[in-house]
């Protein structure tokens, strides 16, 4: 593109190629131009604007949506609509087209966090953090960085809270490729806080150690001087433009909370550095001239009515923030948390559940909820209604079969009568005929009403719809006896409400194009105050009006097949409203409770429904509402206090809580503690198997093997003393030998241990002397004569076991110090168990390889006639056979 010498037109040509380009193709290329003059480039009055007859079809667009203006007196751009494919300020676009006229695309993705390279753990996008838009938008024209509230209402969406502090600081950076690794800006202030700008000019090399990208953060100047608990919700956007055309430059926002852990928030991908050198498509000048930049910020400090705005809850403690504590969750019980949590709050019903079965453990976990400070359990009342926590049940079917059981447990107590009372109305279904004096009707009990929810605007309309009148006639005319067919209006009238009304709103349907249930996620409002006098036959009591407040809302979030109930509450007249999440209860302000969860569609960002993309649907909204009729508030939600607890529950209650806690405790400190097991030689006697004893805990009582639970650091002498204390011995009258796992996975006695060490710990007893095992198991010795405390030179300690055929048992006979160079007779040796071996007469101990703890088994020899007698009935005429039993026993088992 060139002037010609007479400066009247542009002329238009391919450098590259001979051929002259025809008049189509000039056209075309002027309109393409016209789009690329620079913002800030005067306007000459000659250049060709051409008319929407001259244009060709295929760039004729509508003047409301694309049409491009240039104004000539202010020598700038005016607005263009030209929709660009989801264009992100400040983290590129997607789709063909280009970013905007006087903004340059930022990197794809920058990346958000901390200057330390933290992303916060915990927070969601959006939610502790925001970042850039994602939907769709248009770009209505070029703004300056310096005009301030254009700029503003560009680049900073609307989150929907209010703004305590608004501020505009600028930076100008010179010499950049000079410029330190790291720096920051001068303070400013907004919202009593003191900031500055934290910039890595060649990228921040603690997170991205890449020299080719700008890193640029909002820093909290005084992280260390802030009171515990400090946070700041900040919504901001960064910016770097040109110092000559504030029109060029590159954008990113977002929204975090600040802490003093988390006191920095920004971009460490915010732009590649080379892009801010260089002219980007569509302008003339780079970001970066003459090697310098302005840097701004705009800062909104928000305020934060609930003190939970974009909180990660990490270390959330929602007794100490509400004065309430929320429900475990078994898995998928959120339907019953939900309901749960509204029933404390209506003290009066909590009162009067009785304290057995179903309602016992449903007062624990009332009771619990009042004093505990941690989430309460509730596994005891979903095995108590025979329902597993593995499975999704409904908010209103669980109501209902609760309610059932507690008013069959109420049934013969003082508590009869009382769900009727408190959660009971009545309506009258009626056919009225309308040309005779003749009417049937029939009054019936509700506990809770469904409303529809679809093609009804508010609550108002769906009670309207429900007792609208339907016209009987002409075919459909209703057989009034003694009247024959007559016109008649057939409908329901309230002839009560109770003073707890739980409204369910008809969110499921059947859609019978899907042929599938589906969620109706329709837009319906609901009111904090409702009038229900309009829905009452003309003969209800009217001495106090029907006024009902909002108490609580259940919400599902989810579809059809599955989802997750939370419950919205509100205590008492006074209190805030609370937001029960399973284990987490947070205040919310009135807007989360009342528009959040209508229901309907979702906009983007602040943006109006006339410029945002087609809405997506709330999948988040009201399943039931509980409203108490204003002039029983004060009774139903009076406090509960400790005394409205039965004694004797309590006592039960706290004795449950304290054990829970000791076993707590327990848990916790389990890894400072080792378990001793000691076999006596009365053990031995009475075990009949392989081995000294059994340490399968299913198969013996703490009687048979004696435990003991023991701090690792304990010494060996404290430890000795305990167990001489248990089994009223002295000290010096025993020994305690360590028993280990043998390769032939046989468990007996190896070494005594030293007398000589009293300062030697149970800790390294265990893992010098018993390896590959967790506990310690120990023998406990008995000295025949204490002044002799060490075993007989070269003698080895073995066991000796009785087999008795006639009795068929095998059981310990006790034990024996026998030199290793001693021969004895005819005896087995059990080596382990499936391999018993008969001994050798004529050898020593020594040359059997008998070792300290070896078990030696013996018999009376029988005459060959009484061995067969025994085999005759089935039984073992010897003790192998009899251990062969034994062995095969324990394989079938």
């Amino acid at each position: 593109r060139t002037q010609d010498p007479a400066g009247r037109r542009p002329s238009i040509w391919d450098k590259d190629s001979k051929a002259r380009p025809t008049a189509r193709q000039i056209h075309d290329a002027i309109q393409l131009l016209m789009m690329d003059i620079p913002t800030t480039a005067p306007i000459e009055s000659n250049v060709l604007v051409p008319s929407n007859e001259d244009t060709p079809p295929h760039f004729q667009r509508r003047p409301d949506e694309e049409r491009l203006r240039l104004d000539a007196t202010k020598g700038e751009r005016g607005e263009q609509q030209q929709q660009y494919a989801e264009y992100r300020p400040g983290s590129g676009y997607a789709g063909p087209l280009s970013p905007p006229p006087g903004t340059q695309a930022g990197p794809m993705t920058p990346g958000m966090g901390t200057a330390s390279g933290n992303s916060n753990p915990g927070m969601e996008a959006g939610v502790g953090a925001g970042g850039n838009p994602g939907p769709l938008m248009e770009i209505d024209e070029v703004v300056s960085v310096r005009d301030q509230e254009a700029f503003a209402a560009k680049h900073l969406p609307e989150v929907g809270h209010d703004v305590k502090d608004f501020q505009v600081y600028t930076w100008q950076l010179n010499n950049w490729k000079k410029l330190d690794k790291k720096l920051t800006s001068d303070e400013f202030e907004c919202g009593g806080h003191k900031w500055r700008i934290l910039l890595f000019p060649f990228g921040n090399s603690t997170a991205a150690p890449n020299d080719s990208t700008v890193s640029v953060y909002l820093d909290y100047a005084e992280p260390k001087k802030v009171p515990e608990g400090w946070h700041a919700c900040v919504q901001f956007a960064l910016v770097i433009s040109n110092i000559h055309d504030p029109t060029v430059y590159t954008v990113s926002h977002a929204h975090h909370r600040f802490i003093a852990e988390a006191s920095d928030w920004g971009f460490t991908r915010f732009s590649e550095l080379h892009k801010l050198f260089h002219p980007q498509e569509g302008h003339s000048r780079p970001i970066i001239e003459e090697d310098s930049a302005d840097i701004t910020v705009y800062v909104r400090v928000l305020e934060d009515p609930t003190g939970v705005l974009w909180h990660n809850f990490l270390n959330y403690d929602s007794k100490k923030e509400t004065g309430y504590v929320g429900l475990k969750n078994q898995g998928t019980t959120s339907y019953m948390n939900s309901l749960l949590q509204s029933l404390p709050s209506t003290k009066f019903q909590q009162k009067m559940i009785p304290t057995e079965s179903v309602a016992l453990a449903l007062q624990r976990v009332f009771y619990h909820l009042q004093i505990s400070d941690q989430p309460v359990g509730t596994t005891e009342l979903t095995k108590s209604l025979g329902w597993t926590s593995f499975l999704q049940h409904d908010v209103q079917e669980f109501n209902r079969v609760l309610m059932d059981k507690l008013e069959s447990k109420m049934k013969g107590t003082k508590a009869e009568g009382a769900i009727v009372k408190l959660l009971v109305g009545k309506m009258k279904s009626y056919i009225k005929c309308v040309n005779v004096d003749y009417e049937s009707s029939k009054i019936e009990e509700f506990t809770d009403i469904q409303l529809n929810v679809k093609g009804m605007k508010n609550l108002y309309e769906s009670f309207r719809d429900y007792v609208a009148v339907e016209m009987l006639d002409g075919e459909n005319k209703y057989q009034a006896s003694g009247f024959g067919l007559q016109d008649a209006r057939k409908g329901i009238i309230f002839e009560s409400f109770p003073p707890v009304l739980h409204l369910q709103l008809k969110r499921f349907e059947y859609d019978m194009q899907r042929d599938a249930m589906v969620k109706v996620n329709d837009r319906h409002e609901f009111p904090f105050e409702l009038d229900l006098g309009e829905f009452l036959d003309s003969t209800a009591d009217r001495s106090k009006p029907w006024v009902y407040k909002l108490h609580g809302v259940i919400v599902h979030s989810g579809d059809h097949h599955g989802g997750h109930y939370f419950a919205l509450i509100k205590a008492d007249r006074e209190t805030r409203w609370l937001k029960y999440d399973d284990d987490r209860v947070t205040p919310v302000t009135d807007k989360e409770v009342l528009e959040e969860n209508y229901g309907g569609e979702v906009a983007f960002n602040g943006l109006t429904r006339g410029n945002q993309v087609p809405a997506m649907m709330r999948f988040t909204n009201a399943y039931m509402l509980v409203y108490i009729r204003e002039s029983a508030i004060d009774g139903i939600l009076a406090p509960f206090t400790g005394e409205d607890t039965p004694p004797h529950l309590k006592r039960r209650l706290n004795e449950e809580r304290l054990q829970l806690e000791a076993k707590k405790c327990e848990r916790e400190q389990q890894h400072l503690f080792l378990t001793a097991k000691v076999i006596t030689d009365e053990t031995f006697s009475r075990h009949e198997g392989f081995d000294l004893a059994t340490f399968d805990e299913k198969n013996w009582s703490p009687f048979d093997l004696p435990s003991f639970r023991v701090l690792k650091q304990e010494t060996y002498s404290a430890f000795k003393s305990r167990v001489a204390q248990h089994f009223s011995y002295s000290e010096n009258q025993f020994r305690l030998w360590v028993l280990v796992d043998r390769l032939n996975k046989t468990v007996r006695p190896d070494t005594p241990i030293p007398e000589n060490e009293p300062t030697l710990t149970v800790e390294v007893i265990r893992n010098n002397m018993a390896t590959r095992q967790n506990d310690l198991p120990l023998y406990l010795d008995i000295i025949p004569d204490p002044s002799k405390p060490d075993p007989p030179p070269q003698s080895i300690m073995i066991f000796l076991k009785h087999f008795n055929p006639s009795k068929q048992t095998l059981l310990g006979a006790g034990k024996a110090y026998m030199l290793r160079t001693s021969k004895f007779h005819c005896l087995l040796k059990e080596i382990k168990p499936g391999m018993i071996e008969l001994m050798s007469t004529h050898v020593s101990f020594a040359q059997s390889e008998i070792v300290d703890g070896d078990v030696i088994c013996f018999q009376v020899d029988l005459p060959e006639k009484e061995s067969q007698d025994l085999e005759s009935q089935g039984l073992h005429s010897n003790a192998n056979y009899f251990y062969k039993f034994l062995q095969n026993r324990k394989d079938g088992t």
